[in-house]
């Protein structure tokens, strides 16, 4: 189905001042886990395939195995020449990337792997008795070290493999769907300017808008799950598990969608109407998003006595930034949970649905 199958108000409304409209998923991210593995009685038949018994499953031999895949990461990069990069809190890490994106536009493969620390799936075994043993995930989430293999693809171009290096090697995948439409666009001869996620001046806003709708088809998931077989075992899996040892011990992942992003995208004729629009748009709505409002969708008002694990009280703030010319974003934090919007380009305006 079509962008323009899907009204809507805003839409219908400064339909007179548009020049098109296209519908893009925009960031997709999808969680990659080994089935068999996720529970202990699994785990431990996979180890057994791997190892041939039982004798080396205790926490040592876990602890051992996100250690050699360190070592192998970093002797494979050093001799390719690729940088792997310590993050700390507070970085943002896609700035850090940007820095190393090859301007080659022909490059494909692994670019720059970043490193940092968070809580993580971490199985812990207790052995008692007579040779009993019981495998399970950890009760409280250690932090651990994660490591984020950035990759341009031919078909989705920059693309991140969040992986972690401890047994069952879960792992996540970061898409973006514009960049996607993007190159799709370029093989189809669509001309087109893109800043960031926007597409500021069009040949076709119909013909995108034809590209974009793919990524709504019944075979968007075998493309996904296409571009996710292309690296995860050959560029991040590989350093934990070899070739032989993954086929040998049938490890193989599957995926479920962890988080996706809908945008709509209003193509304006001239960027001072889509400013006025704007404009009008957030003096229309900042006094109606108070802390008062947020308390009511989140619950809070009804909770006031929920605290977090520490003991503490949920955060809750509303922040409305304009940190560089022509991009203002919305924040809304309660305790782990933050919706955000952005952003405004001198060409485009995106409503997030």
């Amino acid at each position: 189905m079509s962008s323009l199958d899907w009204p809507d108000p805003v839409t219908e409304t400064y339909g007179d001042l548009l020049d098109g409209v296209y519908d893009c998923v925009d960031r997709i991210v999808l969680n990659a886990y080994f089935v068999p593995a996720q529970s202990g009685g699994g785990f431990r038949t996979w180890w057994r395939r791997l190892t041939g018994g039982d004798e080396t499953l205790d926490n040592t031999h876990l602890m051992r195995m996100a250690a050699r895949f360190s070592r192998r990461l970093r002797a494979s990069m050093k001799k390719r020449n690729i940088p792997v990069i310590p993050c700390f809190a507070g970085q943002r890490k896609s700035e850090i990337a940007a820095e190393y994106l090859p301007s080659d536009p022909e490059f494909q493969g692994v670019f720059c792997v970043l490193t940092g620390t968070a809580p993580g799936p971490v199985l812990e075994v207790q052995r008692y008795g007579n040779g009993g043993i019981n495998v399970r995930r950890r009760k409280h989430q250690p932090r651990v070290k994660f490591y984020y293999f950035h990759i341009i693809d031919r078909e989705w171009g920059h693309l991140i493999v969040r992986f972690c290096p401890h047994p069952p090697f879960n792992a996540q995948i970061i898409l973006n769907g514009h960049e996607h439409v993007a190159r799709a666009a370029a093989d189809r001869k669509i001309s087109y300017r893109k800043e960031g996620n926007c597409f500021t001046e069009i040949s076709s806003a119909a013909d995108l808008a034809g590209v974009a709708d793919t990524m709504s088809t019944p075979g968007a998931g075998g493309r996904l799950a296409q571009v996710c077989e292309r690296w995860i075992y050959s560029a991040c899996l590989i350093f934990a598990l070899g070739l032989d040892e993954q086929r040998e011990t049938g490890f193989h992942y599957s995926y479920s969608v962890y988080q996706a992003e809908y945008s709509r995208n209003l193509l304006f004729q001239q960027g001072r109407q889509m400013e006025e629009v704007f404009q009008g748009t957030i003096d229309r709505t900042r006094p109606r998003l108070g802390l008062k409002t947020v308390r009511t969708i989140f619950g809070y008002k009804q909770r006031p006595r929920r605290r977090n694990a520490r003991g503490e009280k949920p955060r809750i703030e509303v922040k409305v930034e304009n940190p560089v010319f022509d991009l203002t974003i919305f924040k809304i934090h309660f305790g782990m949970c933050s919706v955000a919007g952005s952003k405004m380009d001198i060409d485009e305006m995106r409503f997030l649905y």
